[in-house]
């Protein structure tokens, strides 16, 4: 007689859910092994290249402290990129420079790598093969959070060691790249939400990164005025200025963005085990059965599309517009006589008026918003390849080239129609300030408009990948990104003129104040012509999938 068989221990439920982690954790670094080097290095450069610059730039303590006076006496600079706190060391001013922009990209790259991993996963079909295998139903998700993690990590020791090199005090060094990697960690649960909330990667991109611009709205309206300090404490971005870096180095701050963090990861595991596989939270009911006749095309049909995206840009944008024309007329008065803040703007702006030169600044940062939303648009189009949608379509009568035109259409027309909404309430605002509306109001409209043709070209670069190297169109981020510091910190660095130029952003007159030229616009326009005509061959050309 033989004793039965002893059953193996059955998994606990919570370590079944988990079952796949290491792997897919192992997988998607893998994929990422090009686009996550390339954002820790320009952040990275970031800091170091405005910490050495300023070195020589700002090398006295008079220097120094005309532009914390300047900065902190200007509700406009601000407003855009937070006060000095603190004595106003060269770390400390370079961390100034740099903290609020670095903040937001940082923000950028973690709910992009979660939304990545986990919803546009979810939405080609992918999770649901791989659900087939011992891969468990929490697996994705937290791998997902794990590799946006192990990004902010990294720059949390590789910015720090890069400052300390360069001579910044250590504990300010520490303290500023964990700054930055808190408020990765806030938008990688936030981004980890939106992908349960919603059913589409696009839809939790937006929803992710309308709640950053919330954040920078808050931090934004803190800073310009005592009036509304206490917002920056309900933003993760006035959190990380709060820690103040370089200037006195509070510690405590940190523990605000991991308690929103674990609050909202907790809310994002809550709602996976609520919700069906495939469907989000916010449930998305059914449509007509017939469309109507504007919408029985293909044109049509992007409009429809992107229509939310356009509108929720149009309003950041109007909102926007107002804040900076109503602040810029008392400018002079704000800095005073402060020289190397008029230096700085003057350099950016291009333009020996201030008034001249911050609008300039103002409006160019604008056009890179406006590039965003073109390369958002665009990448659109590979959403629709990789769901299968475009199969369905192509069924029809429709042709390759007449549906990407129709979006391309969209993304030209609406970055034109987000820099025009800009230009004219800014030009407004401003123009009731000085009482000079019919003169104020072109002249920024016209300021915003020259910007597009270089608009049009960053979002040429998503077309040409889109055609060729469908697999990489979300390097068209890393090159928008790449544009954004050249613009940003070009002029401060001193680099090489030949460096510059890689920016189509270097070649746009800048106005108001500067010289107008028409030659490099139509370039601009004629390279993003052919940057999309050549996309659009490699469309046809190449296999869908």
């Amino acid at each position: 007689m033989t004793a039965a068989a002893t059953p193996a221990p059955r998994p606990a439920a919570a370590d079944a859910d988990l079952a796949g982690t290491r792997e897919l954790t192992k997988i998607w670094l893998r994929r990422d092994r090009i686009m996550l080097p390339a954002w820790i290095y320009l952040l990275t450069a970031t800091m170091a290249g405005t910490l050495y610059s300023f070195k020589s730039l700002y090398d006295t303590p008079g220097s120094r402290a005309g532009l914390v006076d300047g900065v902190n006496a200007s509700a406009a600079t601000r407003a855009l990129a937070g006060p000095v706190l603190g004595s106003g060391s060269v770390a400390g001013l370079a961390a100034w420079k740099v903290g609020v922009t670095g903040g937001v990209l940082v923000a950028v790259m973690s709910v992009l790598l979660v939304v990545r991993h986990t919803r546009a996963e979810e939405e080609s079909g992918r999770l649901e093969l791989l659900g087939a295998t011992v891969v468990g139903r929490r697996a994705p998700l937290t791998a997902g959070i794990l590799v946006a993690l192990a990004a902010d990590a990294v720059l949390a020791v590789v910015v720090p060691v890069s400052s300390i090199v360069l001579g910044a005090p250590v504990a300010g060094s520490f303290a500023f790249g964990l700054s930055w990697a808190a408020c990765g960690l806030v938008f990688t649960t936030a981004a980890a939400v939106a992908a349960q909330l919603t059913e589409t990667s696009r839809s939790a991109n937006g929803l992710a990164l309308g709640l950053l611009g919330v954040a920078y709205g808050l931090r934004a309206i803190a800073d310009a005025g005592p009036r509304f300090a206490w917002m920056t404490w309900l933003s993760p971005l006035g959190w990380s200025e709060q820690v103040r870096a370089f200037g006195g180095d509070r510690w405590w701050v940190l523990l605000l963005p991991l308690a929103a963090a674990a609050a909202l990861g907790t809310g994002a595991y809550v709602l996976l085990g609520r919700r069906d596989h495939g469907a989000g939270v916010l449930s998305v009911g059914l449509g007509p059965a017939e469309a109507a006749r504007s919408f029985r095309s293909t044109s049509a049909l992007a409009r429809r599309l992107q229509r939310g995206l356009l509108v929720s840009w149009a309003a950041g944008f109007l909102i926007y517009g107002f804040a900076v024309g109503s602040v810029a007329d008392g400018l002079d008065a704000m800095v005073g006589t402060s020289r190397a803040t008029r230096t700085v703007l003057a350099e950016l702006g291009g333009s020996p008026g201030l008034v001249d030169s911050f609008l300039a600044t103002d409006v160019g940062i604008m056009a890179l918003l406006a590039a965003a939303c073109a390369v958002q648009v665009v990448l659109r189009l590979r959403a629709e390849e990789t769901g299968g949608r475009l199969e369905l379509l192509l069924a029809t009568r429709a042709t390759r080239t007449r549906w990407a035109l129709g979006h391309l259409a969209v993304a030209a027309a609406g970055s034109a129609a987000l820099l025009a909404l800009y230009g004219l309430s800014s030009g407004l605002a401003y123009g009731i300030s000085t009482s000079d509306v019919g003169g104020e109001v072109p002249r920024q409209l016209g300021a915003a408009l020259v910007q597009v043709p270089a608009v049009w070209t960053v979002a040429a670069t998503a077309v040409l990948l889109f055609g060729f190297v469908p697999r990489a169109v979300p390097a068209a981020w890393g090159v928008l990104a790449a544009v954004l510091l050249l613009g940003q910190l070009g002029p401060v660095l001193k680099l090489p003129q030949w460096a510059m130029d890689l920016s189509p952003f270097s070649h746009v007159p800048k106005l108001p104040g500067g010289h107008y030229g028409s030659t490099p616009l139509l370039w601009l326009t004629l390279v993003a012509v052919a940057l999309c005509a050549a996309g659009l061959v490699g469309l046809r050309r190449r296999d869908l999938g």
